[in-house]
């Protein structure tokens, strides 16, 4: 054979020789320390990621804490204690004496271990339906009652906070605050199974209570009457309007709160003036009123508004 056929083809590499064989091993080498590398990066990562994630609800000490909140994180939520809960006084709400009876009642046949209805807190706005709840928690915190604020949209957790508390020593009232739904809302069916109709139903330690501006929790519409017929003088209402009330006929406690008239506004509005270290006299009375036609109308959030401005300004006078 030829020394011109001794000579490599162009185009085609030289075989590796034992002399270099060692580059396989090196690249192997690096590839290793690459991961070590990663590994060490991701645990790094896991311990900070875990440090600053809240505690889950089986860590609550519920012997310390009276209140929580249910916050979404990723595809799952927790839930975060509220040290400083803001509790209303029980003897500051005023013109709803009513239903301060009904849900206090109800609320102690709970604590007590009595049977006990959801309850939903329906009416104009500003007239202390979440205060009224608050307001309930301070009042029997001592005998075991806790509360857990829970966001509308994210009702869909309810099995999932029901789960948690199920076992626990004490009472847990679900406080939706606000509540109103859309067609096709994922958290209504949620919020109907856990109510009645679920096979899991809710703990015996649990209670909803909800408060809304619509009686019905949502809306309706007059397209919906043309799903209605009328046969031999009967209406028989269209299902969709069916489906609609059966939500709100699960709470089986209703309360129902209206505007205050002049002499119940301008009686709270007294207290709040008192409450914060102001004086009552005819020119505040006067400027509660025009206050009041201000904001369209005369309620417990505009008297207690109108209380911190007048309060406010006195004291800048002095």
């Amino acid at each position: 054979m030829s020394d011109r056929s001794k000579t490599a083809r162009p185009g085609r590499a030289p075989s590796p020789s034992p002399a270099s064989g060692g580059g396989l091993g090196e690249r192997e080498g690096e590839a290793q320390r690459s991961l070590d590398h990663f590994l060490l990066r991701a645990g790094d990562l896991l311990a900070r990621l875990d440090a600053w994630l809240p505690p889950a609800a089986k860590d609550i000490d519920w012997k310390q804490v009276q209140a929580a909140r249910w916050q979404r994180q990723f595809n799952h939520g927790v839930l975060l204690p509220v040290h400083e809960p803001q509790i209303v006084a029980w003897k500051s709400l005023r013109g709803i004496d009513e239903q301060k009876m009904e849900l206090d009642r109800n609320t102690k046949q709970f604590v007590a271990g009595l049977p006990a209805n959801n309850a939903l807190l329906s009416g104009s706005r500003g007239c202390g339906k979440s205060s009224l709840v608050r307001a309930v928690l301070g009042r029997h915190a001592k005998q075991g009652l806790r509360l857990i604020e829970v966001e509308r949209s994210d009702l869909v957790h309810l099995p999932e906070i029901a789960d948690g508390i199920a076992k626990q020593a004490y009472r847990f009232i679900v406080f939706c605050d606000d509540l109103s739904f859309e067609a096709d809302d994922p958290a209504y069916k949620a919020l109907k199974a856990v109510l009645d109709g679920s096979i899991a139903g809710a703990p015996e330690n649990m209670l909803i209570y909800a408060t809304s501006n619509r009686r019905h929790l949502m809306p309706e519409f007059f397209s919906e009457n043309d799903e209605a017929t009328r046969r031999g003088g009967e209406v028989h209402p269209g299902e969709s309007t069916e489906e609609k009330l059966s939500l709100a006929d699960r709470f089986g406690l209703w309360l129902s709160f209206f505007p205050f008239d002049q002499d119940a506004y301008l009686d709270i509005v007294g207290s709040w003036v008192t409450a914060l270290g102001g004086s009552i006299d005819d020119t505040m009375r006067t400027e509660a009123l025009q206050w009041a036609i201000f904001r369209g109308g005369r309620s417990g959030r505009v008297a207690r508004q109108f209380a911190a401005d007048w309060v406010g300004r006195q004291g800048l006078k002095k």
